[in-house]
Order: structure tokens, then C-alpha cells, then sequence
């Protein structure tokens, strides 16, 4: 959990004790014990709507997140079916591709992984995408197997610019503003009511109204950290083209 993470929870817990100290100096427990019946049955049902709309966002972000992390192994995994694709094509195209392979794996991680924590993506990376059809594209096949593995280098590379494309447009998804609105305001209003219940035990009813508050708070920082899958404390990293990087053999030259 990030550093601000933890300054939210530390100070709504202290701006929560605060206020039950207000309320308790000013409104004894006597008066507000006589509604506790009411406002229990009420409290009841907030909290269960409350709870519902919690875990539905929780729930939802931490399906993109997934979602986001399975992108990025599915663009790895092409383009590692385009480096050994290229491998058997015969040179000086077969070199090229997979020198491009190398550099794009490469840019991606050093380069553009930096930039999705801000919602951006490398022209470089993209550069080389068309640099990579346009070497596809253009090569014309000599035989059954050099159009077999044509084909197949056709479909890793069609393959690889959708799960870019599928990539970068999960870099700024997030959580609709209109949604936090509610989460924070149900957290408010959630809260608000444990302020209503009078217990003659002042320091249970703060533990029992500070437990609570955390655990609504603690809820919506994890949403919050996790609610863009390439930045923050939970942020997805490199590992795909980590794992295909790793133990490569050499790139032949022409």
C-alpha cells in the first residue's frame, strides 16, 4: 500500500475519533440511547446496500486488473510465436524480425511500462509494430513451407497489435466518477449512522465506530490502488516480456 494510501486511513480514523468526541460531549448517551431500536433497523439495511455496492466495485476492479495482467501475457506470448516464426524464415528478413522482436520487447518494457503509469504509451513501440508488418507484408514466399510459415508470422503479428491495442486501452480505465461519488458518499452516510447509537461505554462504541470506518476505508484504498492496472502499489509489471526475454538464444545476422 502506497504512502498516501496509509495517510487516508490514518486520517479518517482521527477525523472519525475526533468527531465522536464532539458528538459524545454534546449529545449524551442517555438521549441517543433511546433510539438505538430505530436506528439499528435502519443501519441494518444501509449497511447491507452499502456492502453490496462495495464488494460489486471491488469485485469489478479486481477483474480488470486480471484482465489487464492476461493481456499482457497474451501479447508476450505472440510475439514470442512471432520471434520463433522468424527464426525459420530465411534471411536477411528472418534476422530483421527478429532483431524487431527484441527491440519491441525491449521498448516496451524500459520505456513504455514508465509511461502507462501516466496514462501514455511510446510512439517507439508503435513504430516498430509497423515496422514489423511492413517486413511481414512485404515478403514474398518461396514454397509451401516459407507460405505456411508466412501465414503463421501473419497471424502471431494480427494477433500482437490486438493485444496492444487491448493493452493500452486498459491503461485508462478507472472507476466512473459518478461510482466514487456513491462509494464515498455511502461510507459517510454508513458511518454517520454508528454516531446515532448511544452506549454508555464511551471507549466500545469509539473501537467498535473506529473498526468499522477501517474497514470501509482500508476497502476503498485497495479499490483506489488497484483502480488503474499499470500504476500504484498493485500495478502490473513487465514479467510477461521478462519471461521471454529470458535465456534467448542469439539473433542470427545475414
Amino acid at each position: 500500500m502506497s504512502l498516501s494510501g496509509i495517510l487516508i486511513i490514518l486520517g479518517t480514523l482521527l477525523g472519525v475519533a475526533a468527531c465522536i468526541h464532539v458528538v459524545q460531549r454534546f449529545v449524551p448517551h442517555p438521549l441517543r440511547e433511546r433510539h438505538n431500536d430505530v436506528a439499528g433497523f435502519i443501519f441494518a439495511a444501509v449497511g447491507v446496500l452499502y456492502a453490496v455496492l462495495l464488494a460489486f466495485v471491488v469485485i469489478a476492479v479486481w477483474e480488470n486488473h486480471a484482465t489487464a495482467r492476461e493481456s499482457t501475457f497474451k501479447e508476450a506470448d505472440e510475439l514470442a510465436g512471432l520471434y520463433w516464426v522468424s527464426r525459420e524464415l530465411p534471411l536477411p528478413l528472418g534476422g530483421d524480425l527478429e532483431k524487431q522482436t527484441l527491440d519491441y520487447a525491449e521498448t516496451v518494457m524500459h520505456k513504455e511500462w514508465p509511461l502507462m503509469s501516466d496514462q501514455r504509451s511510446s510512439p517507439e513501440a508503435t513504430a516498430l509494430v509497423y515496422r514489423l508488418r511492413e517486413g511481414v507484408m512485404a515478403y514474398d514466399p518461396n514454397g509451401p513451407r516459407e507460405e505456411l510459415l508466412h501465414d503463421r508470422a501473419v497471424s502471431h503479428l494480427e494477433n500482437l497489435a490486438s493485444a496492444r491495442r487491448e493493452r493500452l486501452s486498459q491503461v485508462s480505465e478507472e472507476v466512473p466518477t459518478l461510482l466514487w461519488i456513491a462509494l464515498i458518499a455511502g461510507a459517510v452516510l454508513t458511518v454517520g449512522f454508528t454516531f446515532l447509537f448511544g452506549l454508555s461505554n464511551t471507549f466500545t462504541h469509539t473501537l467498535m465506530v473506529l473498526m468499522l470506518t477501517g474497514l470501509v476505508v482500508v476497502s476503498l484504498v485497495v479499490i483506489r490502488e488497484m483502480d488503474f492496472p499499470f500504476s500504484g502499489s498493485t500495478k502490473i509489471e513487465p514479467t510477461a516480456f521478462e519471461v521471454f526475454l529470458d535465456r534467448l538464444p542469439p539473433p542470427r545476422t545475414a
